[in-house]
């Protein structure tokens, strides 16, 4: 009877990615809450007190899109018509963003929206986060908190807060549930006044305090 001869192995090329960013090590924390959770007023507490870098998924975006580059008007238009911007587009911002930074320790702030985004997030850069930071709070609290801030974003509206809150809900609770299963969720009771929010904040962040 012939022998059996095993099929070669599928070599993946190791080399390409150890970590997609050039061998830099880095610490990654993901920040999910819904609109007007007050994410960004703590992201920017964070950056202060503890040195991280706060790459906004959005404004990577938005930033894309006034350079005028062929990706910016693609991502423009996919916009318009309202389509999700592919996941690969905003890893490779995100990506380059982390890069170019001499820092390296990052805040990601919107992202990954869905299951979808954080399975191609680990797959491209080979980076798995450090810990998920998750802004709790209820849908009437951050209703109340968008209608009463005039920032002149027209995405402000009761109708489309309803839908945004949908769309987080749907999208981004099976992502916290993925690392929660994990044991990598630190959430925080986002409904509580911002100083109290950052006291929280701050006990997760201690082992990253920056050196005096």
């Amino acid at each position: 009877m012939g022998s059996v001869v095993d099929a070669p192995a599928v070599v993946v090329e190791e080399g390409v990615a150890e970590n997609m960013l050039g061998g830099k090590k880095v610490t990654v924390v993901f920040v999910l809450g819904g609109p007007g959770s007050g994410k960004g007023t703590q992201c920017a507490n964070i950056v202060e007190h503890f040195g991280f870098t706060h790459l906004s998924a959005g404004d990577l975006l938005r930033a894309e899109i006034k350079s005028g580059s062929e990706n910016g008007t693609m991502i423009e238009n996919m916009i318009k018509e309202g389509k999700i911007v592919p996941s690969e587009v905003t890893i490779k911002l995100l990506q380059e963003a982390m890069i170019k930074n001499e820092n390296d320790k990052f805040l990601i702030d919107g992202f990954p929206r869905n299951e979808e985004n954080r399975a191609a997030f680990e797959n491209v850069t080979k980076i798995s986060p450090a810990f998920v930071l998750f802004f709790d709070c209820s849908e009437e609290e951050m209703e109340r908190r968008l209608l009463g801030r005039n920032q002149g974003r027209v995405d402000d509206n009761i109708e489309t807060i309803r839908k945004r809150f949908k769309v987080f809900v749907e999208s981004s609770l099976p992502v916290i549930e993925h690392y929660n299963a994990k044991d990598k969720v630190k959430k925080i009771d986002a409904a509580k006044p911002i100083a109290q929010v950052f006291e929280d904040v701050k006990a997760i962040f201690a082992p990253y305090a920056k050196a005096a």
